[in-house]
């Protein structure tokens, strides 16, 4: 199952990977029927997850059922313990959209969108660095694990904080290296298994730092502090969840 997951990760494209991987797992599911896991975000009940990944693959990751992964499901149970944000009927603008958070948030938001540039699921379609909606749009945007991918970070985020409405707030999510202090850039490195060296994954183009919160503070953010919020949970209810201990990232517009 590894080996297929990563194949299809690897070679496919992310716009017609997005149309196959429901049918794909509906017929994958009935072989993970069971009680050992339980996906916060559609409540399903699993033996296990599927592993996940594009170069190394980790067990207990995807959800077979609503596709969350362990970075969802943490940010999912944020949302519901720490938040208001789906008891509240903000204006959410969801990038690069999660379709885990998709159905769920429709139902909680009294403006909610989604938006790519190419996903088949998107309700608008454009780059992040160049956002054509008008100033002050937004009380939320959520925008995981895209910054990596762009090619000028700082006019991405110029955008996102552009449409945000005064204390409106920015979930920014990415694939963050603890071990490095500052986030390493570098145009010159252009080949796909390079680039995978470098950051680790073929269409990164950035590998994250510490020094995260301190490029959203310059791009006009206050930073809520970085919530170690799996802390909360015992290392059963880590695996019953099937959680990461990734931090979550919230910038506040001032």
């Amino acid at each position: 199952m590894k080996r297929i997951i990563k194949f299809f990760l690897q070679k496919v494209q992310r716009k017609y990977l997005q149309k196959f991987v429901k049918v794909a797992v509906t017929l994958i599911k009935p072989l993970y029927l069971g009680n050992k896991v339980m996906c916060p975000v559609c409540g399903k009940h699993y033996r296990k997850f599927l592993p996940y990944g594009y170069v190394s693959s980790r067990e207990n990751a995807l959800c077979p059922n609503c596709l969350s992964l362990e970075r969802h499901r943490l940010l999912w149970l944020y949302f519901n313990e720490m938040t208001d944000f789906l008891t509240h009927p903000y204006s959410f603008l969801h990038i690069a959209p999660e379709l885990c958070f998709v159905s769920q948030l429709r139902k909680t938001a009294l403006n909610y969108q989604t938006a790519d540039l190419e996903s088949p699921w998107a309700d608008l379609h454009f780059n992040i660095e160049n956002i054509p909606i008008a100033n002050e749009s937004y009380d939320i945007v959520m925008a995981n694990h895209i910054l990596e991918h762009v090619d000028n970070l700082s006019l991405a985020l110029k955008e996102i904080h552009r449409i945000l409405r005064p204390g409106g707030r920015a979930v920014l999510l990415v694939p963050l290296n603890k071990d490095l202090n500052e986030t390493f850039e570098d145009k010159n490195i252009t080949d796909p298994l390079e680039r995978e060296k470098a950051f680790g994954q073929r269409d990164h183009l950035r590998m994250f730092g510490n020094d995260y919160p301190q490029i959203l503070e310059r791009a006009g953010f206050d930073i809520l502090p970085c919530i170690k919020y799996i802390d909360k949970f015992s290392k059963e209810e880590r695996h019953h969840y099937g959680l990461c201990d990734d931090g979550i990232f919230i910038g506040v517009k001032h």
